[in-house]
């Protein structure tokens, strides 16, 4: 019989660290208190309200919200990729079709020229080139010519 493995399930959901806090909203919620500390000690009170309460709503969505089952960062990262480089291809059908065949010419280019080839080794070449390796470089062939 053969063995029997343990299939891990619920493979999507974070780990959670503190309660029901996982690794990810506790780093931002961090970061957001931290920032809203270092705001504190800077600014006068009624700045610190106007600017800190803004910024602890929008990390505590990008903390605990979830779009379609996927994190509030997630979310906005598809955003700017959508403006960015959106998937809706228009056809522009101001051109008509005599110029869009001038669009589609392509001059043909040349293929680089073939490098220069070695002559091929006769059998009389071969014969001398035996002989000098044969006779250690002694044998040269130009003296017998």
């Amino acid at each position: 019989m053969p063995e029997q493995f343990v299939v891990p399930q619920f493979i999507d959901v974070e780990d959670k660290i503190i309660g029901p806090i996982s690794a990810r909203q506790f780093i931002i919620l961090l970061v957001v208190l931290l920032t809203d500390t270092l705001l504190f000690k800077l600014l006068t009170f009624g700045k610190f309200l106007l600017v800190a309460i803004p910024f602890l709503i929008v990390g505590l969505v990008f903390a605990f919200v979830r779009v379609n089952g996927q994190p509030f960062h997630y979310f906005v990262l598809n955003i700017v990729k959508t403006f960015r480089k959106p998937q809706l291809r228009v056809w522009d059908k101001s051109l008509n079709d005599s110029e869009v065949r001038i669009f589609m010419k392509t001059e043909e280019e040349l293929p680089p020229p073939l490098p220069p080839r070695k002559a091929a080794v006769t059998a009389s070449r071969l014969a001398e080139l035996t002989m000098v390796v044969n006779t250690g470089g002694v044998y040269n062939p130009e003296d017998y010519e």
